[in-house]
């Protein structure tokens, strides 16, 4: 079977209600005690990521939001060519027995270039991790002062 592709996405991305509903038309209505609809398949275009990731002439930097973990939660390293950030935090129920556990896993490529044993990071007072390197010196480049 031949499928014919569109050479580009349209400009607004994948138009995934068009898509979905007529591959997962089982799903709308009730399975069990659960409401089901396409729509929970379909990415929120309004959600914004709560990362932003920058690389330019000054440097590589991550910065993602970490409002709802204390310093000592959170573990940064570098595997590869990717920086892992992880995030847990436990604490206990005010109204009863038992824990709430918040946790995330995050990975970013780091572009070539980028000097990764000069890699930092710190949480800012707003709750904003900021992960930054800079780039390699080539031979080429020079500091100009």
């Amino acid at each position: 079977m031949d499928f014919i592709l569109p050479p580009t996405l349209p400009a607004g991305g994948i138009p995934w209600e068009k898509v979905l509903p007529p591959l997962i038309p089982r799903l709308n209505g009730t399975y069990g005690q659960y409401k089901w609809s396409p729509k929970l398949l379909i990415p929120d275009p309004d959600n914004n990521s709560s990362a932003e990731v920058n690389c330019d002439d000054n440097g590589f930097t991550v910065q993602v939001d970490v409002k709802d973990f204390n310093p000592e939660d959170l573990m940064v390293k570098v595997i590869g060519d990717f920086v892992e950030v992880q995030g847990k935090h436990e604490e206990k129920k005010k109204d009863g027995p038992g824990f709430t556990t918040r946790q995330f896993n995050r990975r970013y490529r780091i572009p070539k270039g980028v000097n990764t044993m000069a890699l930092e990071s710190a949480v800012s007072p707003d709750g904003i991790l900021i992960i930054s390197a800079p780039m390699l010196q080539t031979e080429n480049s020079r500091v100009l002062t």
